[in-house]
Formats: C-alpha cells, sequence, structure tokens
C-alpha cells in the first residue's frame, strides 16, 4: 500500500510503498477515502523540514539546549549522530481522514467491517488508528465533507473553552479552515461574529458564513472595528486561529475584549504577553489542545480506556461525532472550502501548492473506492491462518501482478507486497547467518541495526507494525525485504536467527518462539519482565535438546574500558567495592516503559545493565540484595525511578547501584567506581577512565563514548558462525533478569 512521508532534514514529500499494516488491540484498520491536507500545521511542518540546521535550531530554543548538554556528557560526535538520525526519520503527514473499516482489532466495540468513519488517520490508503480517535460517519454525510471532522473537531474544542453564549459577541483571528469553521460554529451558537484576516477571498468567505470582517492587509483599525461592534462594551471572546511568530494577535486580542473577557488560543503566535493588558480587565487566557480530553492520553487513546459521560462530556471522539452531526445537519458547511482535489498518486503537488503563492485553502486528497490489493490481502491471510500456504502464495502473486519473481521491485518493500514478503525467498540470499530484525524504534535505527549491519550477517528481513518505521530502515541499512507479518520471520527457513527490539512486554513470547523455531535470538534488554516470563524462557530453552544460542544486549559488558577494567581486576582472593552511579533522567510517569505491564519499570528496563555489568566485572554469583528506595519528605516513598541496591556476590565483593532520576541533565549519565587492595578505577560515561595506585596504568581516554554496542554484536554473530557458545552464559542472563525482578518487586511495594 502507498503513504505519504515527509523528511525532516530536507523537507521532501514522497509517497511511499509500505506493507500493509497489522491491526492492533482497541484499534480498527481503515481504508481510506478521502484526508483533507492541514494547510497551517502540515505547512509548518513542511517549512521546518526545509530550514537549514542552524534555522532548525533557532525554531526550537528547547531543543538546542538538550542537544548542548548531550555534547558536554556524551561527546559531540554522538550528539551530531543523534540528532541526524532523528531528523532522517519519515514523518506520516496528515491526521483528518474519512474511509471504510478493513478489519476490527481485539476488544474494540461499536464498530464493524464496512462501517463508514473518520479518524486521525494519516495520508494513507489503510491506516490504523485507535477506536476512541474514530467516528462513524451519519448517512447524509459524504466522505468529502466528512475528511473536515477532526479539523472541525479542533474548533469546536477551543469554543467549548469559550463558552460562548447565546447574543454574545466573539473575534475570530485568522481565517483558514479552523477559522472558518469557528466562525459557522460560534455563529450556531447564537453568537455574533467578527473575523480578522489579510486575505479577501477568506474575508468574503466568513461574509458568506454570517461575520462581519475587518481587512487587516487594508489597515484597518480592528481594535476600533471591535469596539463598534460590541457596542462599546467591548468583545465577550476571542478565538486566535492564526498561525504567526507575531505577540500582536494576543496583544491585539486583550484590548479588544471586556472587563474579564476570554481569549483562547487555538492557533500558534507568539506568547509574549503584557500583564497590564491582563491585570486592569482580569482577563482568561487558556490554550486549546486539539480535538479535546482524551488527546495524547495513552489510556483513552492507545488502550481504548474512554471517560465516563458524567466527568466529561465532551471527550475528542464526541467532539468528532458533534462535527458529524452538525455536517449531516448543514449546520455546518465545508464544500465552500474546498480549493483543491488531487489523487493520492499526486499528493505531491498538493504540497508543492503549500509552499507557493498559488492561492489555496482545504486541500482533498482522494483515494480510490476499491482496492484488489486489499481484498486479495485479506483472502491471503485467512489461506494462510487455515495452513493453505500454496493457495495463499498464488493470491499474494496475483494482488502483485506476478512481481514475486522479481526479487529487486520488492526490496525495501518498494512493491505492493502486503504483509506476506518473506512467503517469499530471495534466491540469492546468504544463508549464515541470515537475520530477521523485529522492530524499527529509535534505539533500534540509531544503534542496533548499525551494530548488526558492520558484521558478517545479512540483514533479510525487518518487520514492523505499521511498516513506516521498516521502511526507513529498510531502506537506510540494506534489509532485504519489509514486512508487518512478524510470524512470517519465524517461519522463513532462511533466517536462522532473529534480533528482538520492540516494547518489552513482547520479548519473552517471541524468544520462546524463536526458541521453539530452532533460531537464534538476540533480544534486546530486559529478557522477562514478570518471573512467570521468566520461568516460561527457562522451560522452553531446557525441553529442547540441542537449543540455539540466546543472547540479551546487555552490551556494556563488551565496552572497551570495561575490558580493559576485567583484565586489571584480580581474578580471586581480592574482594572489590563497586560503586555505580546512574544519572538515569526523569521520564513522565505516562511513558510506556513506566508501565508495569508493557514496559515493567526502569529497574526491569534499563537497570538491568548494570547489574549485568556488576557480574560481569566480580565474576561470581550474586548472593544477597539489599535495596532502598528514595523518601520524600512527608515519608511517602517515590517512585521506582530513585532507588540504591546493594549487591553481595559469592567472593566477598560487594555492588552498589545508585539508580536516580532526580540530578540534572549536564551531570555524566554513568560512573563506576571500584575499590580495592589500595588501588582505585574510575570510569565516566565510557569516556574517561582513570587509575589510582597503578605502576603501569594511569588512564584510557576516548575521543567517543563507546559504550560496547558494536562489540556486543559482533560477539553474538561469531558465535553463531562458528558454532561456540554464547557470549553471555544463559545461566547469568536468567540470574541478572531474577535479580532485576526482585529489586522491583521491593522498590514498587
Amino acid at each position: 500500500m502507498k503513504q505519504l512521508l515527509q523528511s525532516l532534514s530536507n523537507g521532501e514529500t514522497e509517497i511511499v510503498n509500505i506493507p500493509y499494516p497489522q491491526v492492533k488491540p482497541k484499534h480498527l484498520l481503515i481504508h481510506s477515502y478521502a484526508s483533507l491536507v492541514s494547510a497551517g500545521t502540515e505547512r509548518m511542518l513542511v517549512e521546518f523540514g526545509q530550514a537549514n540546521l542552524l534555522d532548525k535550531a533557532r525554531q526550537q530554543p528547547d531543543k538546542v539546549k538538550m542537544v548542548l548538554d548531550k555534547i558536554k556528557t556524551d561527546g559531540l560526535l554522538p550528539t551530531l549522530d543523534a540528532v541526524q538520525s532523528k531528523l532522517d526519520q519519515p514523518l506520516p503527514m496528515g491526521y483528518s481522514n474519512a474511509g471504510v473499516v478493513v478489519e476490527v482489532g481485539e476488544g474494540v466495540a461499536g464498530f464493524a467491517i464496512g462501517d463508514r468513519i473518520i479518524s486521525n488517520g494519516c495520508h494513507a490508503e489503510v491506516v490504523c488508528v485507535p477506536q476512541n480517535l474514530c467516528a462513524k460517519i451519519p448517512d447524509l454525510v459524504t466522505n468529502e465533507a466528512a475528511a473536515f471532522t477532526v479539523i472541525g473537531a479542533i474548533a469546536l474544542q477551543g469554543i467549548r473553552l469559550a463558552q460562548p453564549t447565546l447574543g454574545e459577541s466573539f473575534v475570530v483571528t485568522g481565517l483558514g479552515l479552523i477559522g472558518l469553521i469557528t466562525v459557522q460554529l460560534l455563529r450556531s451558537h447564537g453568537c455574533r461574529v467578527l473575523a480578522l484576516d489579510f486575505n479577501p477571498q477568506r474575508l468574503q468567505l466568513a461574509q458568506q458564513f454570517g461575520a462581519q470582517t475587518v481587512n487587516l492587509d487594508q489597515g484597518e483599525d480592528a481594535i476600533a472595528a471591535a469596539q463598534v461592534f460590541s457596542q462599546g462594551q467591548g468583545i465577550d471572546g476571542v478565538l486566535i486561529t492564526a498561525a504567526t511568530k507575531s505577540n500582536e494577535p494576543i496583544h491585539q486580542a486583550a484590548q479588544m475584549c471586556r472587563k474579564r473577557g476570554r481569549i483562547i488560543l487555538v492557533g500558534v503566535v507568539g506568547l509574549e504577553l503584557s500583564r497590564a493588558d491582563f491585570y486592569e480587565k482580569e482577563l482568561t487566557f487558556q490554550v486549546s489542545c486539539s480535538y479535546g480530553p482524551g488527546r495524547y492520553d495513552p489510556n483513552y487513546e492507545q488502550k481504548g480506556q474512554d471517560y465516563p459521560v458524567g466527568f466529561v462530556r465532551w471527550t475528542a471522539q464526541r467532539n468528532f461525532a458533534a462535527i458529524l452531526e452538525q455536517l449531516a445537519t448543514k449546520t455546518l458547511d465545508v464544500a465552500p472550502l474546498i480549493s483543491h482535489r488531487f489523487p493520492f498518486e499526486e499528493a505531491a503537488q498538493a504540497y508543492q501548492l503549500l509552499s507557493s503563492s498559488e492561492p489555496s485553502l482545504g486541500i482533498l486528497l482522494e483515494y480510490p473506492h476499491t482496492n484488489t490489493a486489499i481484498t486479495a490481502q485479506q483472502k491471503t491471510i485467512q489461506l494462510v491462518q487455515e495452513g493453505r500456504r500454496q493457495e495463499a502464495e498464488g493470491e499474494q502473486k496475483k494482488a502483485w501482478g506476478n512481481e514475486s519473481a522479481d526479487t529487486e521491485t520488492r526490496r525495501h518493500g518498494d512493491a505492493e507486497n502486503g504483509n506476506l514478503t518473506s512467503y517469499f525467498v530471495h534466491p540469492e540470499a546468504e544463508t549464515i547467518p541470515c537475520i530477521g530484525f523485529i522492530g524499527a524504534g529509535n534505539y533500534a535505527t540509531r544503534i542496533l541495526i548499525p551494530a548488526f549491519q558492520e558484521t558478517p550477517a545479512t540483514l533479510k528481513t525487518i518487520a514492523t507494525q505499521g511498516g513506516v518505521s521498516g521502511i526507513y530502515a529498510g531502506r537506510k541499512f540494506g534489509f532485504q525485504e519489509t514486512t508487518t507479518d512478524t510470524d512470517s520471520l519465524f517461519s522463513d527457513p532462511e533466517i536462522n536467527t532473529l534480533v528482538i527490539a520492540t516494547r518489552h512486554n513482547s520479548h519473552a513470547e517471541l524468544v520462546c518462539q524463536a526458541l521453539r523455531a530452532k533460531k537464534h535470538v538476540f533480544v534486546e534488554k530486559p529478557l522477562a519482565i514478570t518471573s512467570e516470563q521468566l520461568q516460561q524462557i527457562q522451560s522452553t530453552y531446557q525441553n529442547l535438546d540441542s537449543p540455539p544460542l540466546i543472547m540479551v544486549g546487555f552490551n556494556r559488558r563488551f565496552a572497551p574500558q570495561i575490558q580493559k577494567i576485567r583484565a586489571l581486576l584480580p581474578r580471586q582472593t581480592t574482594p572489590k567495592a563497586l560503586i555505580m552511579t546512574v544519572n538515569a533522567g526523569t521520564i513522565p510517569a505516562e511513558h510506556w516503559t513506566q508501565d508495569q505491564k508493557i514496559g515493567g519499570g526502569r529497574i526491569i528496563g534499563e537497570a538491568c545493565h548494570f547489574i549485568d555489568l556488576l557480574r560481569f566485572l566480580i565474576g561470581y554469583p550474586i548472593t544477597n540484595i539489599q535495596t532502598m528506595k528514595l523518601q520524600e519528605a512527608t515519608g511517602t516513598s517515590t517512585s521506582c525511578d530513585n532507588v540504591s541496591f546493594s549487591l553481595s556476590f559469592a567472593d566477598g565483593s560487594m555492588g552498589t547501584v545508585h539508580y536516580l532520576a532526580n540530578g540534572h541533565k549536564s551531570f555524566p549519565k554513568e560512573r563506576l567506581e571500584i575499590f580495592w587492595g589500595g588501588k582505585i578505577l574510575q570510569l565516566d560515561n565510557f569516556r574517561k577512565l582513570r587509575g589510582y595506585g597503578f605502576s603501569d596504568f594511569k588512564s584510557m581516554n576516548l575521543w567517543r563514548q563507546d559504550k560496547g554496542n558494536q562489540a556486543c554484536a559482533t560477539a553474538f554473530v561469531e558465535a553463531v558462525i562458528t558454532g561456540k557458545s554464547a557470549p553471555i552464559k544463559f545461566e547469568e542472563l536468567i540470574e541478572v533478569t531474577q535479580v532485576s525482578l526482585e529489586i522491583t518487586d521491593v522498590a514498587g511495594s
């Protein structure tokens, strides 16, 4: 299927063929009929992408500060790599879509296959969208009109915050799509509306919708006009739907308002406020957030947890439904707002129009109403599930037009190959080692995949849920195929090695699936997030006569400075004291890594690295664990982000890890200190290693940080090639994971 992507690096937009997305729980799979280009938001993204690095930095001063802090701690080159990697990742465009449901995810209620619905889906032939960001389209609403729903909900949420009442006077500043819809909705509330803009055509539309207007391009005095319009009382409220860096819209709004008037910012403007403007009139100023309550709440969006109507009357989804009702009753008319229509295949021209001087307003992208690839895809999936593989291959070849023999057209997903690409074997693929990669998130694309790319392994197939990140990784790192069918990697006879880089809750099941398929497996930490998952892995591994290699991405033990420390440490008779200080930094409570059911928390998800590191340096089993958690002044515990735990080892050594999220970003993230026999070793952030009390060693400093990621991947691949044992013993992987779970149990209680 095809999707529109934009490069943040250069601002270019292109239509890319990506694998058919898999439906997720609480989500709907939607075949698009029409989608609306958001002229304001999407133009800003294009202009940001086209800007040079200096201009990008000027537009995001907060990000510049983060970059400078990272340079101080990690060095210049790793920071530049991280910034470039972020800019290289393609950005899906669009968020106002109308289509038909083609597949319903587990746990979805109120929707069925065949329903016409709107969503905040992007510009793509098929989109996967959370159920709470979808709404059914009434029969009286066309697909074109329905595509305006999400944009309309943004306008409606601003109005709800303004709380207009019948007969009040309002000003709308900025007459783009949102502004013109705002005018109509305010009029339907029984309000008198004064509309401000520089564009005469848009002012004429506002007049058509029942507003009086002020042409700012002609130098008309907006404040004086507002005074006359409000009959000398001052405006009751102002909704700012403009996009400008100027502070003037806010100042102007304050000057127009009556005492205790309301100002709602829906657009993006300068925010240098004058205290006098607001103090004397006791004005209320509020910024509106997107479509309404629930937006950006992962529980509402991703998990499908709705807010009770008795407590939150108007959620994002209910705002969608309200806009659709206004469209059905013709109270809201969007037909005059459509300035251009483009077939989806010509979407690049639509974005050229955005950047040109040619007038435009509502730009619609139109998709075919039938899609034989989708129909064939659904039939193929059904055949595969029934075990009828040969028939499935035949159906897929029909959908591809018999292109399956042409491997070059399928490289990087550049054919409409649905989600069954790997059922067809590349005839020239190497056999050992041949890697299937599951997951293409930020860490995978920045660190893990580049590390494996430098090994002798063949990168055959990369599997992702949505397809976009897989296409990016496939193109950049030379994978032969991309897919959204993860199961196909386990059944592919060519793939003998799997790398798992998904969210933590999926690791254990994927590891067990790989072991049962007799494929070597490298899983990014953690190995498991519950004791039950860990026991499942142990049982699966032990029940195999000749189990394949299993490896966890504990890369720090492979870092060159850690290898030097290991060589300097005596192996016997001398107990050691190790202190590991981790300036972990804060992660919002709503982030998935903090969710115990998905990420497992930060001890399991990240601090396991340091448990493994100490276990490696000592070289003896952990015999005892003591855990302390930071207490607030009130005596209540903080989260598991601020924990100290001490480990005792069988040789009498001890190690303490201070894992803290309450420090400052400019301080190095990781510091290791080792004391024994009149000697000290100190490692700062995997860049500077110093020795004290040595006659033959003083320091080992690196130009750039090296946490051992490349060496870790290389060691694993070499073990696969040579048939040697895994670089980390299976028993140690289990031990470190079990210790992480025990610390989490204590810290979380």
